[in-house]
Order: structure tokens, then sequence, then C-alpha cells
């Protein structure tokens, strides 16, 4: 430890200058910032978002269910630059007042609906279509036991581990070995889990696998954090084996590519209107770099 140590005030006082990466967008109150309306396509499924983890877990679920034929489950697909402060226009914050990716809006309904949360819009539309998540009352309790793991758990690997280790201003060894011991627990969690299963709640492909693999599956890959090796990612064996097979799925390997804005050209599809779209409108095909 460096031995430096804050006495927090009486009244704490929000300085912009010190939230590292992200201090252009992090504030302590809500509510929009101005006003803009947001675009409406053509498709009952409205989705404003970003290829965040927490994004990914939307769009790999609507390109799953089309891949099953689902027509109903068609989408445009917006793309919300939150470092820009999109997120905290008056049409975004219209459909989530918490400011944060994704929001989806059902047009299929009269009147509308919104759903904001990742975890409540996976649920959603699994009931909506009636598919990856299984009928029968134990598996179904599984399924959601694990949805909402997630929920409750990435916050420390994103919030937590990802901002001390890799976006914090400074570094300090107490945050980080504090989030790193929890993240390896929740690493070997999982891979306790998935070695007695194929997926993460039983022997079905579910919501569960879409919400946890954008997160977890990432960062055993590599692709979020550049952490693998300071976790030993590689020793996670199940985890590892639950990971790739998740990222061969055609519908999984689309999801990815839906509103990211980095990363190889050919793997960026920053608007998605039309299935179409990945073959004619990937940023290598239409030279927009995503930087604005």
């Amino acid at each position: 430890m460096s031995g430096i140590t804050y006495t927090p005030p009486k009244v704490w006082q929000w300085n912009m200058e010190s939230g590292g990466t992200f201090a252009s967008i992090n504030r302590p109150i809500a509510g929009s910032t101005h006003d803009k309306d947001l675009p409406v396509g053509q498709h009952p499924l409205q989705l404003y978002s970003l290829a965040t983890p927490n994004g990914v877990k939307v769009t790999i679920m609507l390109e799953e269910l089309l891949a099953l034929g689902f027509d109903g489950a068609e989408y445009d697909a917006y793309l919300i630059q939150i470092g820009e402060g999109d997120q905290f226009g008056s049409g975004f914050v219209d459909i989530n007042p918490n400011s944060k990716i994704p929001a989806l809006v059902d047009h299929s309904t009269t009147p509308p609906i919104r759903v904001f949360e990742s975890g409540s819009i996976l649920l959603y539309l699994a009931e909506k279509f009636s598919v990856f998540l299984p009928h029968t009352p134990a598996q179904r309790t599984e399924t959601l036991n694990w949805l909402f793991w997630q929920m409750g758990s990435a916050p420390y690997l994103g919030g937590g581990f990802g901002h001390f280790y890799a976006y914090a201003p400074e570094k300090y060894q107490y945050p980080i070995d504090r989030y790193t011991m929890e993240i390896k627990r929740q690493l070997d969690v999982l891979d306790r889990q998935l070695a007695e299963h194929q997926y993460i709640s039983g022997r079905e492909y579910t919501i569960a696998d879409m919400a946890i693999w954008p997160w977890y599956g990432a960062l055993v890959k590599n692709r979020v954090y550049d952490a693998a090796e300071f976790l030993e990612a590689h020793s996670y064996q199940h985890l590892n084996r639950w990971a790739e097979e998740i990222d061969r799925r055609p519908a999984v390997q689309r999801g990815r590519m839906v509103n990211r804005t980095w990363g190889e050209p050919e793997g960026q599809l920053h608007e998605r209107h039309h299935a179409s779209d990945f073959d004619t409108k990937t940023a290598d095909k239409t030279g927009d770099s995503g930087d604005g």
C-alpha cells in the first residue's frame, strides 16, 4: 500500500475531474441534460444501445430469436454513444429514467411498452416468444437464479474490478486486490457449475447464458479489461469450454457486431435495420470509423 489515506469530508462534493475514464458522463443526478428525440424504425422492436456487455446480451437474444424464425423479433438497433452523453437525451430518458443502455420499445402493443435493464429485456423477450426460458417450475427458477446472479454479480466485475484495474486515474493495491478476489471467486462459481452442466442452468441454452457470456465469456477470452493473464483465466477449464461453445454460435457472432464502434471494421455494425446489413453495412464497407 502507498500509505496515502483519504478522510471523507462531512458533506461530499462533486469533483468532475476525479472520475477517471468516464468522468465526463458520471454525475450524481438523474434526468435529461438536453432535448433529443429518438429515431423510430419500421420494425416492431426498437433497440437503443451500444455493444457493451449489457448491450450485447440483448442483440444476441434478438439474433437468436430471428435464427429460430420469429418474424416478430425483427428489430431496428440505433446507436447510443454513451461517451458523448446520448443516454441523457430526453427521448432516451423517457424510455429509461436510469440513463443506461440498453433500452427497448415494443411497438407491437398499444400503447408501446418500454423495457429497460438488460435482464428485464431478456426476460420480457423470453416470455413474449416463449423460448430460451424453461417452462417447468424447477428449470425456470434455476434459469432465473442465474440470470439474477449475473445482474447482482457483474457490477463487481465492471464497476469494481474493471474500473480500478483498467480505468481509474491511479492504481491502488487495496481496491484491485479486493475486487480481484471477488472476481476470481465468481469465476470459480461459474467453473464449478459448468463442470456439471453443459450450459449455465442445465442442459438447455437459455437467457442465463446470454446474460453471463458477454461479461464472463468476454473476460476469459481477454476481450474486456485486458486482464485474462492477470486473473489466470485459462485455469477455469469448464468456463473456457462453455465460452468457446457460445462463441461459435452464429447468432452470437452477429449479436456481438450490432452497435459496435471499436475493433476491426468488419466486426462493427453501428446500426442494424435488416439482416442484410451484416453483409453490406459494416464499417469496412461504409468507411465509417465510428468515431462520431
